[in-house]
């Protein structure tokens, strides 16, 4: 004969906290992308192994495709140069004729990691030429 005994089941969940959100900072949101598009089919993998939704890994990799999510190592620098006048074929000039001909040829010429093109003043300061690049590489 069965002994039927009822007993009652307690099922247990438990709600770990994280606590607050994570923030990460841009130059990790550009490796974790990198890492997605490392094989195909990697974006969930990927997604997983870090903990967050595939849509905020989507997010992020559609932002790194138009150039608004920049690791640290991408950003706008600049470097020091020296800028010599073209040797021509024609007859040397002499200091007071470059001098007068050079006002047409004060402009500097940047050509963006985008490959959009920033044609300016040289004598624009490198405040303005900071904001500028980064408009027209949002642009």
């Amino acid at each position: 004969m069965t002994d039927h005994s009822f007993m009652s089941q307690v099922e247990v969940l438990s709600v770990t906290d994280t606590g607050r959100r994570r923030r990460w900072t841009d130059a990790e949101k550009v490796r974790i992308v990198e890492e997605s598009y490392a094989a195909p089919r990697m974006a969930a993998a990927t997604a997983r192994r870090y903990e967050i939704s595939r849509s905020l890994l989507t997010r992020w990799r559609r932002l790194a495709r138009e150039g608004l999510l920049i690791g640290n190592g991408d950003r706008a620098h600049f470097t020091a140069v020296t800028v010599r006048p073209e040797v021509a074929a024609e007859p040397a000039t002499t200091d007071a004729q470059f001098r007068a001909d050079d006002t047409s040829h004060d402009r500097v010429e940047i050509i963006l990691p985008n490959g959009r093109r920033l044609v300016t003043a040289a004598s624009t300061e490198t405040s303005t030429l900071a904001r500028l690049i980064q408009v027209v590489e949002r642009a």
